[in-house]
C-alpha cells in the first residue's frame, strides 16, 4: 500500500514525543496546539494504533509510540539534514573582488546595476585598495593597475590608461591662451606612484626649459582629481577612467597633448581558485563592459 502519511505529521509527532507536550511542540512548529493534535490524530488513524496516552494536563507515549518514535526519528533527522544541504547549496554565491578605490568609484559602481539586475543570485563583496597596493588576500578576483602583465594564470586585459593635463574652469580661463607658461607658475599635481610623470609628459611634448614651480603628490587618484577640481593646480588625470569628471565639466583639459604609458587595468583571477561559472560570468561581463573604453 502506498504511503500517504504527510511528512509534517511525522515531524509534529517527533517533536511532541520529545517534549511530551502538544503546546510546546506547537510553539516550535509555529502552529496551534489543536493543529498539532489534529496532525497526530491523523497519523494514529493511518497507523491503526495510539501513539500517546492523553491525560488532562499531560501526554505520554504508549509502548507502540515509543517504538515508533525510535524508528522514525533518525529518518526525519536525516530528511531534514538532506533538505538543509540542498537548500544551502542553492543559496546565493558570493564573489569577493579587490579593486582600486578610484576604479571602483568612477567606473565599477556606476556600471554595477547592470550586473546585479542580470545576476540577482550572485552576491558581490568589494574590497577597495589604493592604486599600487597589494590586492586583498581573500579576494576571488582582483582589478589591478599595472605597467606589465601581472603574474597570474588567468588574466583579462581590460584597457590602457593615458594621462591628460587638466584643471578647473577658473584656471583654464586664466591660462588656456598662455601656452606652457602656466607650468612655471601653477603647482603641478600627480599621483605619487608616478613621481616623474610631469617630466615625462614635458619631454614627450617638447616643453622648453621645463622647470615647475611646485609639484604636489597624492597617494590616491581621487585626491589628485579633487585637488585639481578645487583649483589647487594642474593635474595629470587618467583617461578613460576619469571621463565623468570631464563630461560634468568638473575638470577641463588645459593641453591636448597626452602622456601615453604602459599602464593598463587587468582583471586577475587568483591561482588558488578552481574555475567556476560565476567567476567566468563576471570576467565576461567585465570584458564586455570596460574593454571598449579606450
Amino acid at each position: 500500500m502506498a504511503v500517504q502519511t504527510p511528512i509534517r505529521g511525522l515531524r509534529s509527532f517527533c517533536i511532541a514525543a520529545k517534549c511530551l507536550s502538544f503546546k510546546h511542540a506547537a510553539s516550535k512548529l509555529f502552529l496551534t496546539p489543536s493543529a498539532v493534535s489534529h496532525q497526530i490524530k491523523q497519523l494514529e488513524e493511518q497507523l491503526g494504533f495510539n501513539l500517546f496516552t492523553r491525560q488532562t494536563r499531560a501526554i505520554e507515549l504508549t509502548s507502540a509510540g515509543k517504538r515508533f518514535y525510535h524508528a522514525i526519528q533518525p529518518i526525519i533527522t536525516d530528511l531534514e539534514s538532506t533538505i538543509d544541504d540542498f537548500t544551502n547549496s542553492k543559496q546565493n554565491k558570493t564573489i569577493t573582488i579587490s579593486l582600486p578605490e578610484f576604479f571602483a568609484s568612477e567606473l565599477f559602481v556606476p556600471s554595477l546595476s547592470d550586473w546585479t539586475q542580470a545576476h540577482p543570485d550572485i552576491n558581490l563583496q568589494l574590497e577597495t585598495v589604493k592604486t599600487g597596493s597589494q590586492a586583498a588576500a581573500s579576494a576571488d578576483l582582483s582589478i589591478v593597475l599595472s605597467r606589465g602583465r601581472p603574474n597570474s594564470p588567468v588574466i583579462t586585459d581590460l584597457f590602457p590608461v593615458r594621462y591628460v593635463p587638466a584643471c578647473n574652469k577658473r584656471l583654464y580661463r586664466k591660462w588656456a591662451s598662455e601656452g606652457f607658461k602656466a607650468l612655471k607658475t601653477v603647482p603641478l599635481i600627480l599621483h605619487q606612484s608616478r613621481p616623474w610623470a610631469w617630466h615625462q609628459w614635458a619631454d614627450e611634448v617638447g616643453v622648453p626649459d621645463f622647470d615647475p614651480k611646485q609639484i604636489i603628490q597624492f597617494d590616491s587618484m581621487f585626491g589628485v582629481a579633487r585637488a585639481a577640481q578645487q583649483g589647487m593646480g594642474i593635474a595629470l588625470i587618467p583617461l578613460p577612467i576619469s571621463q565623468t569628471w570631464f563630461k560634468e565639466q568638473l575638470l577641463v583639459r588645459l593641453y591636448e597633448e597626452e602622456l601615453v604609458t604602459n599602464d593598463r587595468y587587468f582583471l586577475v583571477q587568483h591561482e588558488n581558485l578552481e574555475q567556476s561559472d560565476e567567476l567566468l560570468m563576471f570576467a565576461n561581463w567585465m570584458q564586455e563592459t570596460f574593454c571598449d573604453l579606450y
